[in-house]
């Protein structure tokens, strides 16, 4: 992943401002710490921070087009650039980039050629013809995006908040699967797939169609000239992308420049859930196997780190960003720039526990409809930012736009959970991958519960952040909750104390309202607490907060409570001072 930073029509093209400009710009260094490249037309500033992952020789940005009049600022990956290039015959090219293809196809189609992307992106082009600009973000919004508003007239557009928030009157999220165009004046949706209607689909189950959809949503992602890796917690999702990855690996230009060794990486506390699944996996599948330990002490030491790059104070956000967070570090550390990941699929395939509670096949899709538009909040926020603080790139094939066209398209009936025809949460996805013979997951990996990734790391760690802040939080401060917070307010001491140091970094009132707020069970939206009654009682983000559900749920006092127990406080782990860090094994 790159920064982006734009700042258009701010009438003023002083030296002072293109010093400001570049100040802000550093503020992205660490999403694209391999070069710097600013672009000045009059009042129009194009600035970006590089992380190079295909042509790093000569890919170097703001990109243009022949006669330098169209020019772009991109953080994305365009993965069928090849294929574009063969539709532009009439077009030089000045580098190898992926991202090159976007100001020849805008030269071509106009602004209508976003659309013909298939990648993950976000950019703005400006037209020094007319001294027009559009700007764009991906249909899911894998890749973050902000836009601001000046005084002075301009309008800001930053990878991250910290690019425009000290120098913008007002600013928000731009949507995922919107354009802005300057020459209509405002935002228009460019993604309106079938599914977002939110109508019921009816086509019927076919397991294969769905699993050619998911290996090739995988393999166009392994398109690299650089090192990379898989994240594997030995879960469903990460271990089928692991698979296909390593099955197909062999035949690519990576394996040609890399070798056909794959490498993973898991993160968790000694002991954990994931270490031990995802040492079955990467043992299973032959890779080089990199596991991190860290400790609830390194986590949250973390924290205020975690919330400045991470650009929020939701708690599950938080909670799960950590690990992510610690582990990518030593991953960059091994010389690895990219690594494939499994978010999306609980949301595709309603895989979260409180799914089992869904009360029909309409309310399920409902809220699957739900939990993909939200994505860019959560979990494609925590797996964007946690990676690219330390200049690394994390891809997603199951948010792949034709994959989610086949996925959502699936009579619902087929994914909902019933234990009396032994379908547990995402069986249509387990189904499509039991291949008897030629195995791509053991059976036990392949049906292994669903564990959210804060979850899975070790039990001990929520249990940890809790405590902690429960010690730097009083009563007394939770009253008044309401006053110092009215928007969103905080309703645990967890989430007061994630909420002050947000505050710190971020004091302006358009930063708290770019975070989501409402009550949540087990990562539910606030429509799914009302499936039942007695989860309003629980209102806690964790999977284990499922009561009847999750293999190692909450007891019935602490959840009913919302107060930790004093054995839970107890029994987290005791840090030494002596302790080094974070600790590698290979």
């Amino acid at each position: 992943m790159c920064g982006i930073l734009a700042v258009l029509g701010c009438s003023d093209d002083s030296q002072a401002k293109r010093v400001r400009v570049l100040e802000l710009s550093r503020r992205l260094k660490h999403r694209g710490p391999d070069w710097s490249g600013l672009y000045q037309h009059g009042d129009c500033y194009l600035a970006h921070q590089r992380l190079a992952i295909i042509d790093p020789a000569s890919g170097d940005q703001p990109l243009f087009n022949e006669d330098k009049s169209v020019v772009v600022t991109v953080n994305g990956e365009i993965y069928n650039h090849e294929d574009l290039r063969k539709r532009l015959p009439n077009h030089k090219f000045r580098t190898g980039s992926d991202c090159d293809v976007i100001a020849h196809l805008y030269e071509e189609f106009g602004e209508d050629f976003v659309d013909m992307l298939d990648g993950i992106f976000a950019f703005v082009l400006l037209d020094t013809r007319d001294n027009s600009f559009i700007a764009a973000r991906d249909a899911i919004g894998v890749t973050p995006l902000y836009i601001g508003w000046g005084l002075d007239g301009s309008i800001w557009i930053s990878s991250e908040l910290k690019g425009l928030n000290d120098d913008c009157e007002h600013f928000e999220v731009f949507p995922p699967g919107h354009l802005y165009s300057s020459k209509q004046g405002g935002l228009r949706r460019w993604y309106n797939p079938p599914w977002f209607s939110e109508a019921i689909p009816s086509t019927p189950y076919d397991p294969l169609a769905l699993r050619n959809a998911f290996e090739n949503a995988v393999i166009k992602r392994l398109m690299t000239d650089v090192p990379f890796g898989v994240l594997l917690s030995g879960g469903l999702d990460s271990s089928l992308v692991a698979s296909i990855t390593a099955r197909h690996l062999a035949g690519t230009k990576a394996a040609k420049q890399w070798g056909t060794q794959l490498h993973s990486f898991c993160v968790g506390l000694e002991g954990s859930p994931d270490l031990k699944a995802a040492r079955e996996v990467a043992d299973y599948l032959g890779t080089v196997h990199h596991e991190f330990h860290f400790t609830v002490q390194d986590g949250i030491d973390a924290i205020e780190d975690v919330i400045y790059h991470i650009e929020t104070y939701d708690v599950t956000t938080i909670r799960a960003s950590t690990p992510m967070f610690l582990m990518s570090r030593k991953i960059k550390s091994l010389g690895v720039k990219m690594v494939i990941s499994g978010e999306g699929s609980d949301e595709i395939f309603g895989g979260y526990l409180y799914f089992h509670k869904a009360p029909d096949k309409e309310e399920f899709h409902h809220e699957t409809c739900r939990k993909i538009k939200a994505l860019h909040q959560y979990d494609c926020l925590r797996a964007n930012k946690a990676t690219s603080a330390w200049g690394l790139e994390a891809r997603v094939p199951f948010l792949d736009k034709e994959f989610i066209n086949t996925a959502m398209s699936i009579d619902p009936a087929f994914k909902m959970i019933n234990k009396d025809e032994g379908r547990i949460e995402k069986w249509v996805l387990r189904r499509a991958f039991d291949d008897e013979k030629n195995p791509y997951l053991p059976k036990h990996i392949l049906y292994r519960q669903k564990e959210q990734f804060s979850d899975g790391v070790g039990y001990s760690w929520i249990d940890g952040l809790k405590a902690h802040a429960a010690q730097h939080v009083t009563d007394k401060m939770m009253l008044n909750a309401a006053n110092i917070f009215p928007h969103n307010t905080p309703t645990t001491k967890e989430a007061y104390y994630y909420r002050t140091i947000f505050e710190r970094f971020f004091p302006q009132n358009s930063a708290r309202q770019t975070v989501p707020g409402g009550a949540s069970i087990a990562c539910s939206t606030a429509k799914a607490v009302e499936w039942d009654a007695a989860w309003s009682k629980n209102l806690d983000p964790s999977g284990r907060a499922a009561l009847g559900v999750h293999l190692s749920a909450y007891d019935k006092a602490s959840a009913n409570s919302g107060v930790l127990q004093p054995e839970i406080i107890n029994n987290v782990p005791q840090i030494s001072v002596s302790t080094p860090g974070v600790e590698i094994l290979s």
